[in-house]
């Protein structure tokens, strides 16, 4: 721990120096704020002086960066503490840190350029590692169809391939089936693993595609230059086209699903992840960074029936002619590190109108708006400039960084994996005096 601790203040301090060389102002800004729609549960801090009234934790200072851009500070930083009442998994914690950037008059490929310097200056600092070659950057379609995942991990193979065209001609009643839907046939090929998992492991990875909506999950053996599997007969005139699609050899291992496009996309996604794992193919030593670019504006959110911001409502969005929605594409870029998506920017919206607009595609009403959003959209009327950023986050990077599987393993005093404080037993019941003060009372009565 004391080692995490002091690689964690490693990368800070050296993601300072390298800022502060480049006239990079730093600006704290409060932990007190308004709650907001768009993202995710927001920590509400009861008010003890205006009754029935609530601050916000910020999940991140997002509109007071841009605000600070159009006060014409130019280039800003913190490392700062964002809070976000969600779900907590192994890279995720209530309180987390952010390393906030934002530039005015500045371009996607500048701030990348910047970032990525930033981000080899911390790999030699930390690691003694010259890294030289540029990152390599994918759009967001791209890393879909070739890893199943927005964040790939591109330190082994196993890359997806699609067999629908192959498959157009196919008379089986299975894959006929498959194509009426709208389902796309697709897998990865595993090299000389044709023995390498038992019926009950394949069995569990079936379970585990059914999970993500897959119609159907095979696998097929390489044997004598011809498939082998309980299915094999089902593509038996496409054996040779499909086994020069995926390059196999004798030995290699093929894993097909069915299902629509995207969930095929991601249940192979998460199924080379968890191949790879199994069969020790990802080397710990590597360290791979990636940009993905070319993101969608919007995603459709079956819940609530509406679209809504793929990054946030304040990316700027690329527009064409005769476009629906679902295509709109934006001016936002992440940056991937060893399958881990460490941080994420845009250039952002900087005027009125366009902003307005982009709330109204998200479905708000003027009313809605104007309630929570006021006070940002009269500081465009005052004229913003051009400008973008990135948010970084710090416990992912030094997690990775020290070959950790969880960021509790890099923060001092961290809570554990329901958000709970086992040291100080935080939360905790308070009293019913402190209550009274903040105007809150208890449904059950529950008080020190």
């Amino acid at each position: 721990m004391t080692h995490n601790l002091k690689l964690r203040h490693q990368v800070t301090s050296t993601i300072r120096e390298y800022l502060n060389g480049l006239d990079f102002l730093e600006v704290e800004t409060p932990y007190l704020t308004k709650s907001t729609p768009e993202g995710a549960r927001d920590f509400l801090v009861p008010s003890r002086v205006f009754k029935n009234q609530f601050y916000a934790l910020p999940q991140s200072p997002q509109m007071l960066k841009q605000l600070l851009m159009g006060a014409g500070l130019e280039r800003y930083y913190q490392i700062v503490r964002c809070f976000r009442d969600e779900d907590l998994r192994g890279d995720r914690q209530p309180e987390f840190t952010q390393v906030d950037l934002e530039l005015s008059f500045a371009s996607e490929e500048e701030i990348q350029a910047l970032v990525e310097a930033m981000l080899k200056a911390v790999v030699k600092k930390t690691h003694g590692l010259e890294l030289t070659e540029d990152f390599p950057t994918i759009s967001y379609e791209v890393a879909m169809s070739r890893f199943g995942s927005d964040k790939p991990d591109t330190r082994f193979g196993l890359e997806l391939k699609s067999l629908t065209d192959l498959c157009q001609s196919n008379d089986s009643l299975l894959i006929k089936k498959a194509l009426d839907n709208q389902e796309e046939v697709m897998g990865i090929c595993v090299p000389d693993a044709a023995s390498a998992f038992s019926k009950k492991q394949l069995s569990h990875y079936y379970q585990e595609m059914k999970e993500f909506g897959c119609s159907r999950f095979a696998s097929f053996k390489v044997e004598n230059g011809q498939l082998v599997g309980d299915l094999a007969s089902t593509f038996e005139a496409e054996s040779q086209d499909l086994l020069a699609c995926f390059e196999a050899k004798e030995g290699d291992l093929i894993l097909l699903v069915m299902a629509k496009k995207r969930r095929a996309q991601e249940a192979l996604g998460h199924l080379r992840i968890e191949v790879a794992k199994a069969l020790d193919l990802i080397d710990p030593s590597l360290v791979h960074f990636l940009w993905v670019v070319d993101w969608p504006l919007l995603e459709w959110n079956e819940d609530q029936n509406r679209y809504q911001a793929m990054h946030h409502p304040f990316t700027q969005g690329i527009f064409e002619d005769g476009q629906e929605p679902s295509q709109f594409r934006s001016y936002a870029y992440d940056i991937v590190l060893n399958g881990y998506e460490i941080g994420g920017g845009s250039l952002r919206i900087h005027d009125r109108k366009t902003q307005e607009a982009m709330f109204e595609l998200l479905g708000m009403s003027r009313e809605d708006y104007e309630r929570d959003f006021g006070f940002f959209l009269e500081a465009l009327e005052y004229g913003f400039p051009p400008h973008g950023g990135l948010a970084l986050g710090l416990d992912r990077l030094v997690m990775i960084l020290a070959r950790e599987e969880n960021i509790r393993q890099v923060i001092a005093f961290p809570k554990n994996g329901t958000g709970f404080d086992p040291m100080l037993e935080s939360p905790s019941l308070i009293d019913q005096r402190q209550l009274k003060d903040l105007h809150l009372e208890l449904k059950n009565e529950a008080y020190l």
